[in-house]
């Protein structure tokens, strides 16, 4: 009987866990590609949760963050709490387009990132989420 008891309660255990660690992924995790390279624009996009700080707090840090990583024309638009900035880097004159809001999400703030490059371009895919994800973190602080 105990060792029924014993495994029952063990597989709940593991269940708690495994559920918990499902819904709180780290920004890496949480790191999605959409669109066909070369052919359509790619949208990089990631998100975490910043626990502790309203979002008008975690927006300014972001808005620091983005600026730390080369990007330019970073304007902060407090309506729709978002930070939106473009950057450069292939030569041919067509920016990339980086989004990232902060909205409240129970008593924590959701930081999404999207990073937007246009048909015809790439970007190492890697490298986009580590910026993504310096980024999200950055909204800590």
């Amino acid at each position: 009987m105990i060792a029924g008891s014993l495994k029952t309660c063990l597989f709940a255990a593991a269940a708690v866990l495994f559920a918990s660690q499902a819904m709180a992924q780290a920004c890496p995790g949480n790191f999605k590609v959409d669109g066909v390279p070369m052919v359509t624009g790619i949208t990089y996009r990631s998100w975490d949760l910043v626990k502790g700080k309203a979002p008008a707090a975690v927006l300014k840090n972001l808005a620091a963050a983005v600026s730390a990583e080369g990007f330019a024309g970073i304007r902060v638009d407090k309506a729709t709490s978002s930070v939106v900035a473009i950057q450069e880097t292939s030569g041919s004159g067509r920016p990339q387009h980086l989004r990232v809001t902060a909205r409240k999400s129970g008593p924590a703030t959701r930081v999404d990132a999207a990073f937007v490059v246009q048909a015809g371009q790439v970007a190492p895919e890697a490298y986009v989420r580590d910026a993504l994800c310096r980024v999200i973190a950055g909204g800590r602080g």
